[in-house]
């Protein structure tokens, strides 16, 4: 029969024992040697009633598994190690923490060893920590207490981070200070494994840090596949790839884990052929099979987005090939990524892939595809991709239905372009400015006015602004040549309450003024005098040209009516010019002399040039050829054309007309051949030759002219010269010296004839065509 073992008599022993607190748990423990066996007092053995029934000495720690304390029968066996280990936990168990613990801890017949207390310690249950943590702590203030790596790794994983990280880092603390932490690879790896795993990035990644600074390359391959997961998923890539080399650095083995975790890690981050070597290394390595579809996946997308679109479809096939099925999100990558790219057709044949395969294309590939090929003018297949789109149960956005809307439009396909307008209204989606945009100038484009005039309207509906649209179908109805259209257009804006810029009124003014719609072209004028823009001396000018030009009298007072609505300070000049001196009160000279004089040339310079030039041609014309002469003076002091006159000494004189009109350049040889008389005559100074560069355009014009008065200028391809001396012979004839102070001799009228034939009919319209520095920015 077993007996209850007890003490006698021994003061020491029974004594209450000392509170114990639970002190910090960072402590490691292990095991040690037993005390020294030496007997202090005698060991009465009792049965159940209390009788004494033997003694022997005693009154020493007894050692389980060694000492006789238990009797069974007559003899006395030592008390088996699990038992005494069993008898730890129990009373662990029991009393839990605090003071009661540690008595019953304290008296116990035998004091147990570092080995009994791991054994005890693992038989206590997972769950409830406080008995681990109680009895550690008793243990740590025992003088047989070793640390031990097994114990307290066993208490770093029994340890709930989320209520217990202050004790974890504690016990990382305390073995990291131990002499040498290398001993316990174990601990240290449980507590980073631990924190790591339940979401506490600081304090893992402070622990790493610790390790890594101290040179501990103990860290095995799942506490850094824990600290990986963790700092990727809370998106710190560049933490991650730092674990990762040093991963390398420690010569840690990578498992499946690890190359699942860093593969897509560095794809995503942009380290695409990092990604790319670690992955060949993950197939090659032994004990790894095929690798997932989640990392195919990855690293086909980022490949794709990449732009390396031939390793994109080389790990697509590559995927299959392996037998994993390829996802929705893997071949929609590999699609955008070809269709991006400018690769259609090898995009859409792996669409009908996909498509064959029983996959179903998301909203955001319908999208794109239908745009894709909606951009690249094929029309058709995006408008069945829209209707299987439809189908599918999908809901087309604004911009694949302005998208398909605006490449209609720009193709001319007047019909679908309306129809998928009215779709798009009809299910309540609104155009974009864009979309009206593109619709208007198609309408404009195929003049269908009624119709852009309505879908304008209902772009103002929609609440955009459409002052400067108008504008622009105006203005394209200009450019086109359609001054008709382009009236009935400005009438529509007009009675909708659109203003145009003065600008674009300018514009249908001029093409007005080009087609002969004189009547329409005087009210466009005067709102545009009376929307404060002021007319300039080109705009004038060409209006000018026009009345040269003109050979019909009602049309000629059509155009002065205009010239006189332009209230430009030019049209005082010309009805001056053209009255006597009693009106003027100044001489011709004089009167042209002060007009030039309020030109600012530094602005209007080009504008006097070619103002003279139509002047001189409209004078010309007029038979006012002292008047011409007159401007031609004045323009030439004031060096409209400062290179036209050149005396070289007694080498060469010369006169270049080429950049004058054909009055112009008539008026500059008369007055400048009289220049060169009264040199020659009055001052003998006689030149080697006298050259007239006409250019091919004027050269006959002015070869005919001297032609009638017997000249000795010879005519080459763009030159009219004369030795000096000839010329100065034909000077000295009467009929040279009327033609040159006088008039025109008198063949006149039919002179007059062939110049109103050869006055060239494009200047006005080129010059016209740019826009005045003035009228820029109007829009």
């Amino acid at each position: 029969m077993l007996l209850r073992v007890g003490l006698a008599r021994s003061t020491r022993l029974r004594g209450g024992a000392t509170p114990l607190f639970l002190a910090r748990c960072g402590r490691g423990l292990s095991s040690g040697p037993p005390p020294d066996p030496e007997w202090t007092d005698t060991v009465e053995y009792l049965d159940e009633s209390g009788t004494l029934l033997s003694s022997a000495p005693g009154a020493r720690p007894a050692v389980p598994g060694a000492d006789p304390t238990i009797l069974s029968g007559a003899s006395a066996h030592p008390l088996p190690r699990p038992a005494a280990a069993a008898r730890l936990a129990a009373l662990a168990l029991r009393h839990r923490s605090g003071a009661p613990l540690s008595a019953a801890l304290s008296a116990l017949p035998s004091a147990p060893d570092p080995a009994l207390l791991l054994l005890a310690a693992a038989s206590l249950p997972a769950s409830d920590p406080v008995p681990l943590i109680s009895l550690v702590a008793w243990a740590r203030l025992q003088p047989w207490f070793v640390p031990s790596d097994d114990l307290s790794s066993l208490l770093a994983s029994r340890l709930p981070p989320a209520t217990h990280s202050s004790e974890l880092l504690a016990l990382f603390d305390d073995t990291l200070g131990l002499p040498d932490p290398t001993a316990f690879p174990k601990t240290l790896n449980a507590v980073v494994s631990a924190l790591a795993t339940h979401g506490l990035l600081e304090p893992a990644f402070y622990c790493f840090k610790r390790l890594r600074d101290a040179g501990f390359k103990g860290l095995e391959t799942p506490a850094y596949n824990a600290l990986l997961s963790l700092l990727l998923t809370r998106g710190l890539a560049f933490k991650a790839f730092e674990v990762l080399d040093e991963m390398a650095t420690s010569g840690c083995a990578l498992d499946e884990g690890t190359y699942e975790l860093a593969v897509p890690a560095l794809a995503r981050a942009g380290r695409i052929d990092a990604a790319r070597k670690m992955f060949d290394e993950m197939k090659q390595r032994e004990g790894i099979g095929r690798a997932p579809a989640g990392v195919y996946s990855v690293m086909v997308d980022v490949l794709a987005k990449a732009g390396r679109l031939d390793a994109a479809m080389g790990m697509y096939r590559e995927m299959v090939a392996v037998g994993h099925r390829v996802s929705t999100a893997v071949s929609t990558a590999m699609v955008e990524g070809l269709v991006r790219s400018g690769k259609l057709d090898a995009g859409m044949e792996l669409w009908e892939e996909m498509r064959r395969g029983g996959l179903r294309p998301n909203f955001g590939l319908y999208t794109m595809v239908v745009e894709a090929n909606a951009r690249s003018g094929r029309l058709d297949i995006a408008a069945k991709l829209f209707g299987d789109m439809e189908k599918a149960g999908f809901f087309p956005t604004p911009a694949t239905y302005a998208c398909l809307v605006e490449m209609h439009a720009s193709a001319g396909q007047v019909d679908a372009a309306m129809r998928l307008y009215h779709s798009m209204a009809n299910v309540g989606t609104r155009p974009g400015l864009s979309t009206f945009t593109a619709l208007l100038t198609m309408l404009a484009n195929k003049r269908m006015l009624d119709l852009a005039g309505k879908v304008l309207l209902e772009m103002k509906a929609s609440g955009f602004p459409i002052e400067v649209t108008a504008s622009d179908l105006l203005m394209i109805y200009i450019k086109d040549g359609s001054t008709d259209l382009a009236l009935r257009w400005l009438r529509f804006m007009g009675s909708a309450g659109i203003r145009t810029n003065n600008f674009i009124i300018r514009q249908l003014f001029e093409s007005c003024m080009k087609t002969g719609l004189y009547d329409s072209a005087r009210p466009l004028l005067e709102t545009y005098v009376a929307g404060a823009a002021k007319v300039d001396l080109i705009l004038y000018t060409s209006i000018l040209a026009h009345l040269v030009r003109c050979q019909d009298e009602s049309s000629e007072r059509a155009i002065m009516d205009i010239l006189s609505a332009s209230k430009h300070k030019a049209h005082d000049f010309m009805c001056g010019l053209f009255t006597g001196p009693e009106q003027r009160k100044q001489p011709v000279l004089s009167f042209v002399r002060e007009f030039f004089q309020g030109i600012d040339y530094d602005i209007e310079e080009s504008a006097a040039r070619y103002f003279v030039n139509v002047l001189l041609n409209y004078l010309v014309l007029m038979g006012q050829m002292n008047r011409a002469r007159c401007v031609w003076k004045v323009a030439y002091e004031n060096k409209l054309f400062a290179k036209a006159i050149v005396f070289d000494q007694h080498i060469a004189w010369s006169l270049d007309v080429r950049s004058l009109s054909v009055g112009a350049a008539l008026v500059a040889t008369v007055h400048t051949l009289h220049r060169f008389r009264k040199r020659m005559l009055y001052y003998g100074v006689v030149p080697r030759r006298i050259k007239l560069v006409t250019g091919p355009t004027l050269k006959m014009v002015v070869a005919q002219v001297l032609a009638s008065l017997e000249s000795p200028f010879e005519v080459s391809k763009v030159v009219l010269r004369a030795p000096g001396d000839s010329v100065l012979e034909w000077f000295k004839k009467p009929i040279v010296q009327q033609f040159l102070l006088n008039e025109i001799p008198s063949k006149a009228d039919v002179l007059m004839h062939r110049l109103n034939v050869m006055f060239p009919s494009s200047t006005p319209e080129v010059r016209s065509l740019s826009i005045p520095r003035s009228l820029g920015m109007s829009r």
